[in-house]
């Protein structure tokens, strides 16, 4: 039975590397996969899947306009041996390509995996990322580790010399140069606004 997977982690933990292994796998047995990487990020001049081991893989650009149900609807129709969706940088997605997602499991029957960040350098969620928190069938954190050993389950956004950023848009690609994972502790202590935008006081009696 086809399912959706939500594959996340924080940064740099290898979720680009993992996706295409399983393209790999997939094409070794002789089965077809589509694909998908965002428009956002441009770096490359096309929409590829890269990991910072330096794997690469052309992919289908996709961006807020992109129905994924009637492109892998169509593609079906034309590669009869299509098995898969594979999509990089999930947090990109809107909640209604999230559903056209569910549509692809359950209507076409094609399994669809999907890999992504949950949170942004604010500690704040991403769209595309809570509602495949809600309505993924199968989720799995691949983990990575924080520079004091624990595991790093936040995002730190940097600058060239390497320090904290707080404040800026959402959306920013860059990876080990512009990033880093870190534990929860060590994400605290690095972003103030988070770390002290909720604070409460409780009152004492005397």
């Amino acid at each position: 039975m086809a399912k959706l997977y939500f594959y996340y982690s924080a940064m740099n933990a290898g979720k680009s590397t993992s996706l295409l292994q399983s393209s790999h796998n997939y094409i070794k047995r002789g089965m077809q996969v589509l694909l998908f990487a965002p428009f956002v990020d441009n770096r490359f001049g096309k929409a590829v899947i890269h990991s910072r081991i330096g794997l690469m893989q052309e992919a289908n650009g996709f961006d807020e306009n992109t129905d994924f149900y009637e492109f892998a609807l169509k593609q079906k129709e034309l590669v009869p041996n299509l098995h898969c969706l594979l999509i990089d940088e999930v947090q990109f997605l809107k909640k209604e390509q999230v559903k056209q997602l569910t549509r692809i499991t359950s209507e076409l029957h094609l399994p669809v995996l999907c890999y992504g960040l949950r949170s942004d350098f604010k500690g704040e969620p991403f769209e595309g990322s809570v509602y495949l928190l809600a309505w993924a069938e199968e989720l799995t954190e691949i983990k990575t580790i924080c520079h004091c050993g624990k595991k790093a389950i936040m995002n730190i956004r940097i600058d060239v010399d390497g320090t904290p950023i707080e404040d800026g848009e959402q959306v920013q690609v860059g990876g080990n140069e512009s990033y880093i994972s870190a534990c929860m502790s060590h994400f605290r202590e690095y972003n103030r606004t988070f770390s002290q935008g909720n604070k409460t006081h409780t009152m004492v009696s005397k």
